[in-house]
């Protein structure tokens, strides 16, 4: 049984965030009901290319829906709200990411919903807050990559502004949401009360700029790009060539330098008054660099990485192909095969969290309205009653 299970969240949600993080919940057992429009085509990501595994069927969404489902309802009408608050009666949580101004004017936050579910947990994920002078704007990864300080620090100096090349804000900030919003439900289950709880793409884009916002605060310090992928402070930790390209040496703690050196066939390094610690390699990095490039130069990087395993911290420099091919991806369940109704069948990066003992469930991301009827029989709605709705064009 999974952690879970049995825990029903509503999921008012589109795009990317919010369903990556509401796909974390759905992963460990949660039934998370997508509620979609059936007059605009539901999430937008069902129509994002340029990959398609059938007509309207968007590898994209694919990649932030499975294991949900799918109801379709027109929250902007009367009806359709008296729909979801049936739904809510049911519910332990409802997820949102939309619009800062959206949640208020179609009526889910705690104080529209309590009256329904005084336990009801209510998680929005918005771009810049609910409140404030930024609260109506809409907001994407990018934007926040670019305001809080991410293109500055991510290539190499002196090349253009560059963005981080995953939507990391999008996924950090999806995560946070289902944090926030398990954070609320074990409130919701200690006390009888449920409420609003508030996550935001900018303000976690600039929370994780971590230590280094710390030492700007503090001492004045702008990072800036540094060469070959640098770390700040400790070295060696960067790119090094190879006789056949790059690998990525991590020598983060001072004791896998003299392991470096060790595997190197260097020992004298270790005692040499130039690298001895962190503050002396940094003070000779370029030297450092020079001499780790000329005896890195004498292998391959699958050569080098077979002669540290283990021992020095050390990764290849992959292309998101060999990422994905690397043996202990394919070989250690770290990849998933769902069923297609379509395709067959299609693989996906499995979760990320394990649950000893139990498997996540594999189930592809649902058709649109896919689980209308079965939902709304469950809330005791007759046919007549359902086909009153279709018709009316509510669900």
């Amino acid at each position: 049984m999974l952690p879970l299970s049995g825990v029903r969240v509503l999921a008012v949600e589109q795009y990317g965030a919010g369903p990556f993080g509401t796909m974390f919940l759905a992963d460990q057992g949660a039934e998370v009901i997508k509620i979609e429009n059936p007059n605009d085509g539901g999430d937008m990501s069902r129509a994002v290319g340029p990959y398609f595994f059938a007509p309207g069927d968007s590898e994209f969404f694919h990649s932030f829906n499975r294991n949900k489902k799918s109801l379709t309802l027109d929250l902007g009408r009367p009806e359709g709200r008296a729909v979801l608050h049936d739904l809510v009666r049911s519910a332990d949580a409802l997820a949102s990411n939309l619009r800062g101004d959206v949640p208020a004017k179609l009526g889910l936050t705690y104080e529209r919903l309590k009256a329904h579910n005084a336990k009801i947990v209510c998680a929005h994920l918005s771009a810049y807050g609910r409140t404030g002078p930024r609260a109506g704007w809409p907001g994407f990864d990018y934007l926040m990559q670019a305001e809080a300080g991410y293109f500055s620090l991510t290539g190499e100096p002196g090349a253009p502004p560059a963005r981080f090349g995953l939507s990391v804000v999008d996924y950090m900030s999806g995560l946070g949401l289902a944090y926030a919003l398990l954070a609320a439900l074990t409130g919701a289950r200690a006390t009888g009360a449920g409420r609003d709880i508030d996550v935001n793409l900018f303000d976690m884009a600039l929370f994780n700029t971590a230590y280094q916002a710390t030492w700007y605060l503090n001492e004045g310090v702008v990072a800036e790009r540094l060469p070959r992928s640098a770390h700040a402070a400790l070295t060696p930790c960067q790119l090094y060539r190879t006789s056949d390209g790059w690998i990525y040496l991590m020598c983060n703690k001072e004791k896998f330098w003299p392991a470096l050196c060790g595997k190197l066939g260097r020992p004298e390094w270790i005692e040499d008054a130039r690298f001895r610690m962190f503050p002396d390699r940094l003070k000779h990095r370029d030297l450092l660099t020079e001499l780790l490039d000329g005896e890195l130069g004498r292998r391959t990087t699958a050569e080098w990485l077979e002669h540290f395993a283990g021992v020095v911290p050390a990764a290849p420099i992959n292309d998101l192909a060999q990422a994905l091919d690397n043996p202990f991806v394919t070989e250690h369940g770290r990849l998933k095969t769902l069923p297609h109704p379509q395709r067959g069948s299609y693989r996906m990066v499995g979760p990320p969290v394990k649950t000893a003992g139990d498997e996540s469930p594999a189930r592809a991301a649902p058709a649109l309205g896919e689980h209308t009827e079965t939902l709304l029989r469950e809330l005791g709605y007759d046919a007549a009653r359902i086909s009153r709705l279709r018709e009316s064009k509510v669900i």
